[in-house]
Order: C-alpha cells, then sequence, then structure tokens
C-alpha cells in the first residue's frame, strides 16, 4: 500500500501526549548504554530515520505523514556536550479511527517478528483510554511509543502519534554534540 507522504506540521497535541522516558525503556536503559558506546550524531541520526520509516511501513495506511525529522536530547544528567540521543515525533493521520485501529494490530503483530519486544499494549489512563504499543529493541537500541489519537467527533482527523528514541551515545573524541 502507497503511502502519502506530504510535508505537513507536527501536530502538537500529538507530541504533547506522547509522554515518554525513553519511550519503553527505561530511563536507565534509554541514557544508560556504557559510556564506551561512541557513536557519531550523524550515524544515530540516519538510524532513528530508518527505524521510522520502517515503522511507518508497517503502519501502512494513506494519509498525511509529518515531516519534522529526528532531534538530538540531552541524556539526563550527562554531559550534554559529549552525550545526546535522537528523538524522532512524528505522526500519520488516517480517515477512519478503524484504519488506525488496525494498523495498530499490525505493529503488535509485525514488531516482534522484527527483534522489538512489546512492553505494553492496551488501552492508557487518558481521558480517551486511548490504544497505545511501546516496544524496544534492544539490539538496534531504539524505543518506539505508538498512541492512537481518535476522532471522537470533531473535525480533526484521527492519527497515530509516534514516537521513536534512541539510546544514549557518547560522540567520538574530539566532536560536541550540537542541540536541534
Amino acid at each position: 500500500m502507497r503511502v502519502n507522504r506530504p510535508t505537513g506540521t507536527l501536530l502538537g497535541m500529538a507530541v504533547a501526549l506522547t509522554t515518554l522516558t525513553g519511550c519503553g525503556m527505561s530511563e536507565e536503559e534509554a541514557g544508560r548504554v556504557e559510556p564506551t558506546t561512541t557513536q557519531s550524531v550523524d550515524v544515530v541520526d540516519n538510524e532513528t530515520k530508518e527505524v521510522s520509516s520502517q515503522i511507518l511501513d508497517l503502519i501502512a495506511v494513506e494519509g498525511e505523514v509529518s515531516q519534522p525529522g529526528p532531534g538530538v536530547a540531552s541524556c539526563d544528567d550527562r554531559d550534554r556536550e559529549k552525550f545526546f540521543k535522537l528523538r524522532h515525533p512524528w505522526s500519520v493521520t488516517a480517515s477512519s479511527n478503524k484504519e488506525l485501529e488496525e494498523a495498530m494490530g499490525r505493529l503488535k503483530e509485525q514488531l516482534p517478528k522484527q527483534g522489538w519486544d512489546i512492553t505494553e499494549y492496551g488501552r492508557n489512563n487518558s481521558k480517551n483510554r486511548s490504544l497505545e504499543l511501546t516496544a524496544d529493541h534492544h539490539e538496534k537500541k531504539f524505543g518506539v511509543n505508538v498512541v492512537l489519537m481518535a476522532n471522537h467527533g470533531g473535525d480533526e482527523s484521527p492519527l497515530l502519534a509516534v514516537t521513536v528514541v534512541s539510546a544514549c551515545y557518547q560522540v567520538p573524541k574530539g566532536e560536541r554534540v550540537e542541540h536541534y
């Protein structure tokens, strides 16, 4: 199925409701890759985009996909100039809640086949009891959180709010983290 990827604005509401502490990974897991794990921001940025693309392929709905790319985030109490992780919040709309519920089912079924561990799946504690999935890929060192934000009779299209988060890395010696 072809996914339409036009330029769009990331819905602030989607980002606000997607609250993570490093996705399914606990803050300790997401932020505590061994200090000797060194990687350039560019490499992790490319890996983050690839992981997001793979997840979008599994979602497989025709809809508008927000365009902002990954951003550099700090790793809790670590030196902001040496340590970083990437966060990539994005969303995809669909014409119906049913399409997105089916997409969530595909993610639940297909992510484990690609090495992901589903750590949470079900209705969250929000007022709308939104369907939510959280998963970790320990080999790739990524976490993902997906929330179905259903259309409850409003004017806005239903959407999946997706956040992909990398583990924490240290930049190579002589480099500094540029936060963007």
